[in-house]
């Protein structure tokens, strides 16, 4: 009796030692988990991102994220560059003049942006080719600019046709436009709404051009370093585009106003791209910004598709 009382003993030792044993386990991967601070901006191509986390989709992927919301480009660089964000929002131009400038980071997907050529309420143009001469607002040497030459380009218009106004603060341009102080101007969304909203009229998109040259960007650290945490937030991401194709915007556009930044005066004006699960951008969209920036002689040399691209979570 004496010895089975001690055999029962032992194999309770063994069943509490054993059962310590899953418990560490468990709390092993919660220990490790690595979280990923994403830096976005006021825009169209934020709203999958904030819908993920005020959903609460980033949490049941199991990955925590910050989002660090700001004003400018350059403030969202600055920090990224500084190694405050593993990745940012930006797009093809921001990754060339990053790795000129010896920052290493990598296009990990594409995202939806989408940006208007809008002429003023008392503009009289009806066709791109009736800009011809006049000014037309941009932020010069980026995205805007760029996305301008191409509307220009399809409208048979060259880029020494008509007048480029360098407006950089999205805001005074989108002034400029509504007070008549110049003809046109190239704006992202929603601002492009606003504008809309207020009398301004569409000649051109980036929708309709099909030209996406907006990306995320990870440093090379992160993607190597927090590798599932990342495949994670791209879980995420694709449930909430799910979310954008079957929910009316009334659902949620009160929290991108709240949580976004979005001006108050896209309520009943804003007009959303069509949302895509994630993926990578085509070798030829990153070709063609390479041979624009080579032409204005930004960049002395165009980096290939595999130096600027890292396409592991969305294959």
């Amino acid at each position: 009796m004496k010895k089975m009382i001690l055999l029962l003993l032992a194999v309770s030792a063994l069943a509490l030692l054993g059962g310590c044993g899953d418990a560490n386990k468990e709390q092993k991967p919660a220990a490790s988990a690595k979280s990923v601070t994403i830096g976005v901006m006021p825009d169209v191509d934020s709203i999958p991102f904030i819908i993920a986390q005020e959903k609460g989709y980033f949490k049941e992927e199991g990955v925590t994220v910050t989002l660090k919301f700001f004003k400018s480009a350059v403030e969202r660089d600055s920090a990224l560059q500084s190694g405050n964000l593993d990745g940012v929002i930006s797009d093809m131009l921001a990754e060339n003049f990053a790795r000129k400038g010896g920052f290493d980071t990598v296009i990990t997907s594409l995202t939806t942006g989408s940006y208007k050529l809008i002429v003023g309420k008392n503009e009289t143009a009806a066709s791109i080719q009736d800009l011809k001469g006049k000014d037309v607002a941009i932020s010069k040497n980026t995205i805007i600019e760029y996305v301008t030459d191409k509307v220009a380009a399809e409208g048979k218009l060259s880029s020494g046709e008509f007048n480029k106004i360098a407006i950089p603060q999205i805001p005074t341009r989108l002034e400029m436009l509504q007070n008549g102080k110049i003809a046109a101007a190239t704006l992202p969304e929603p601002l492009a709404s606003v504008a809309v909203k207020n009398g301004g009229r569409v000649l051109q998109s980036s929708d309709q051009l099909g030209i996406n040259p907006g990306v995320m960007l990870f440093t090379r650290q992160s993607v190597n370093d927090k590798e599932q945490e990342i495949r994670a937030v791209y879980r995420a991401y694709a449930k909430a585009v799910a979310y954008l194709e079957k929910e009316p915007m009334s659902a949620y556009i009160d929290l991108l106003i709240e949580k976004g930044g979005f001006p108050k005066e896209v309520k009943d004006a804003l007009v959303l791209p069509q949302y895509k699960k994630p993926s990578a951008p085509q070798a030829k969209d990153i070709e063609a910004v390479g041979a624009w920036l080579k032409e204005r002689q930004l960049l002395t040399t165009t980096y290939s598709y595999q130096e600027l691209v890292d396409d592991r979570f969305v294959r």
